[in-house]
């Protein structure tokens, strides 16, 4: 059996509310993989029930081919962070997690190796209720690790870290999978996500919406190319004999659809257009995301329109002829 975390038909009801919809996938090891979904959706749920923090209503959650009430010593095969706040704030951070330690045979030098590992060994013997968010999520980070585990769960881990931090946890993350472990992570910074994680399970409404790779995902979306040339008249005929789209952007620039810019640049060349800019555009992740999952959100704010300038001037005028 392979380190990795299986869901089989996965259900969670709470009264008439599903929140969880027989969702089955696989989080296999070696890569980072994005949990990820709007409010509402059933990420923490789900994460929960893997943990045994929650029972499924039917189906079952299985690490490394058991269910985590089966593991003996948890943290020697699965490191969770689903909690900042998790450590009582009147002990130190070494007492947190000698405590976790004890309770599945680990030793204290072990302690003190991940306290440094996560940057807190200068503040390991102050309390807990002094530190920032961001110092409690390396603390959390330190108790996932502190087992050495081939499984890492973690719930939003960058809340509160600085630039430097996010940096930390990337990298580490990123270590931990070439080492062959299982990752997953489940974030709403759509901007980090693409950096860090490489395959991503998109849920909605407690159902299973997509299970791919960063890359497929992308490239199942239109790309454009943004061209800028003194001749744009010319150039979009050029360019709509060959079959592509083409509008302009407002800026004076073009905006070209089904076709790429080594065909744009030959063309123009071809026709003796000059190019000033030639700049192919994909998606980005958070792009792509908000369309898969616009069906699938629980809740939308309305979003109003700023008001102009003319509208400012106009409110004030009569605000003064009152």
């Amino acid at each position: 059996m392979g380190r990795m975390i299986e869901l089989r038909e996965l259900t969670k009801r709470y009264g008439p509310t599903t929140a969880v919809d027989r969702l089955s996938c696989e989080v296999r090891p070696g890569v980072v993989t994005g949990f990820l979904g709007p409010n509402g959706a059933g990420k923490s749920t789900t994460m929960r029930m893997m943990l045994g923090l929650h029972r499924p209503t039917s189906g079952e959650a299985l690490i490394n081919g058991r269910r985590y009430d089966r593991i003996r010593r948890p943290l020697h095969e699965v490191g969770a962070v689903l909690d900042a706040d998790a450590a009582h704030p009147g002990r130190s951070a070494f007492t947190h997690l000698a405590c976790l330690a004890r309770s599945n045979g680990i030793g204290r030098a072990r302690v003190a190796a991940v306290l440094d590992e996560v940057g807190l060994a200068g503040v390991a013997h102050k309390r807990v209720g002094g530190f920032s968010l961001g110092m409690r999520q390396r603390l959390g980070i330190a108790g996932a690790l502190l087992g050495d585990p081939a499984v890492v769960l973690l719930d939003e881990p960058v809340n509160g870290l600085d630039a430097a931090g996010i940096r930390w946890i990337r990298s580490t993350l990123r270590s931990l999978a070439a080492q062959g472990r299982t990752v997953l992570l489940s974030s709403h910074l759509m901007s980090e996500m693409a950096v860090t994680v490489d395959r991503v399970l998109i849920i909605g409404k407690g159902r299973l919406l997509e299970d791919t790779s960063i890359h497929e995902m992308r490239d199942r979306f239109e790309r454009d190319v943004l061209v800028r040339t003194p001749r744009p008249a010319e150039l979009t005929g050029v360019l709509t004999r060959l079959g592509a789209t083409v509008t302009p952007n407002g800026d004076g620039d073009l905006i070209a659809v089904g076709v790429d810019a080594p065909a744009i640049g030959d063309a123009a060349a071809h026709a003796g257009i000059p190019i000033h800019a030639l700049t192919p555009r994909s998606a980005t992740l958070e792009d792509v995301y908000l369309q898969m999952t616009s069906s699938a959100a629980e809740y939308r704010a309305t979003v109003t329109a700023a008001p102009t300038s003319a509208a400012l001037v106009g409110a004030a005028s009569a605000k003064e002829n009152n």
